[in-house]
């Protein structure tokens, strides 16, 4: 049985297109030189598309694969999913021009966890965007000489790998904190 499953995959470069799509106009990637309004809506702007993929996808990617694999670690079957009604929100919020984007692009679903296994498993995630804020605070801590473009992947990295811990271990219903709480409050 292999750790990800061909559906998983697909969902998850629907997700990664989906994220890099809505953020690929929030970045000002050091390709741009010249601002063309008109260009912007003629033309499919691919490399920023590809630029707030990389930066935006593996903060999401990461941080679902480790609840899957720390699930499967203790026994339990977990799938990944796109979260299709969430991007499709988040998609319609680019579209609109709202200036305000939430949605959950991805998530996974375990079967029989306990509620110590559930909160283990809501954990892992935030604590590996944690990880990915750490190093990229320590690649910009000590490799002081990057390019612009590495330069801007790595304060990217770090600006949203910090919001999505702090966001997701809020103990709100539905967050990850809200499972790692719960766990801990039946656990004492």
């Amino acid at each position: 049985m292999a750790l990800v499953s061909i559906a998983e995959l697909f969902d998850m470069v629907i997700m990664t297109l989906g994220v890099g799509f809505i953020f690929m106009d929030s970045f000002f990637p050091a390709h741009h030189q010249q601002y063309d309004p008109i260009k912007k809506y003629t033309q499919f702007d691919w490399h920023a598309l590809l630029f707030a993929a990389l930066v935006t996808a593996p903060a999401v990617i990461f941080h679902e694969l480790a609840h899957k694999f720390v699930a499967i670690s203790i026994g339990l079957q977990a799938t990944f999913h796109a979260a299709y009604m969430w991007l499709g929100i988040g998609l319609l919020l680019k579209v609109l021009n709202t200036g305000f984007i939430f949605f959950v692009p991805g998530y996974v679903s375990t079967v029989g966890a306990t509620q110590l296994q559930h909160a283990i498993i809501a954990f892992v995630g935030p604590f590996f965007n944690l990880v990915l804020f750490c190093t990229a605070w320590l690649v910009l801590q000590y490799q002081p000489k990057l390019k612009q473009r590495a330069q801007i992947f790595w304060v990217l990295t770090k600006r949203i790998n910090g919001f999505l811990f702090i966001f997701n271990m809020i103990p709100i219903p539905g967050f990850d904190g809200s499972h790692v709480f719960r766990g801990l409050f039946q656990l004492f």
